[in-house]
């Protein structure tokens, strides 16, 4: 990989240092979570990338790129395709920082959710040039309530709130899915199911946590 990653568009003006692949992997297995600290500080430099702040941008790229890499590298199963993702997941954020609501969603999860997003995309334009419709029952599901849960009108308390609700079993799910980007076939070869079981039980875990955020 080069030393230096060129954030895809002009609009952002400059150059994203990139972060060794070794390194994006190992964070893989780190939890969606980040201190109170560094909780501010990304809300902060997230303020003033809405503000247009380039340099504000790229301390949140060396901040977050290699956790957002390894929920990439987790959907796209590629360490290219992930670094292409990538770019767009900051490009994405340089676009639109100012919908970002530090009430209803960390930083983190704010950003890990449009890494998996764009990591759909990526796989679901392939599949519809390359490949029948069936085939996309393979990639991860994109519930609009899932992808919703920590940005489209709950605080992070009720949140946590819900899914301490939920069984062990489906709040662990929930978050893998929608958090750490494990595709469903992921979690049903690493729980030792089918995969239309694992959809069942995903699919009645969303359920049972949208009633809660609702109720």
């Amino acid at each position: 990989m080069p030393d230096l990653a060129v954030a895809p568009g002009a609009s952002t003006g400059f150059l994203f240092p990139s972060t060794p692949r070794s390194a994006m992997k190992r964070s893989m297995d780190q939890p969606v979570s980040e201190p109170s600290a560094a909780r501010q500080e990304l809300v902060r430099l997230l303020t003033q990338v809405a503000s247009g702040d380039r340099e504000a941008l790229r301390s949140v790229y060396e901040r977050t790129s290699a956790k957002l890499f390894g929920i990439c590298l987790r959907v796209t199963g590629s360490e290219d395709d992930a670094a292409d993702v990538l770019q767009d997941v900051y490009l994405t954020v340089w676009r639109n920082a100012a919908r970002f609501d530090a009430g209803r969603a960390s930083p983190i999860t704010w950003l890990a959710l449009i890494a998996r997003s764009r990591a759909i995309d990526l796989l679901r334009r392939r599949k519809s040039v390359a490949e029948p419709i069936e085939a996309a029952l393979d990639i991860p599901d994109e519930n609009p309530d899932a992808l919703q849960l920590a940005s489209a009108g709950e605080d992070r308390d009720r949140l946590q709130h819900c899914l301490g609700t939920l069984d062990e079993r489906g709040a662990t799910l929930i978050r893998a899915a929608f958090l750490d980007g494990m595709s469903y076939p992921q979690l049903a070869s690493r729980e030792g199911v089918p995969l239309p079981t694992m959809k069942s039980w995903i699919r009645r875990s969303l359920q049972r946590l949208k009633g809660c955020l609702e109720a």
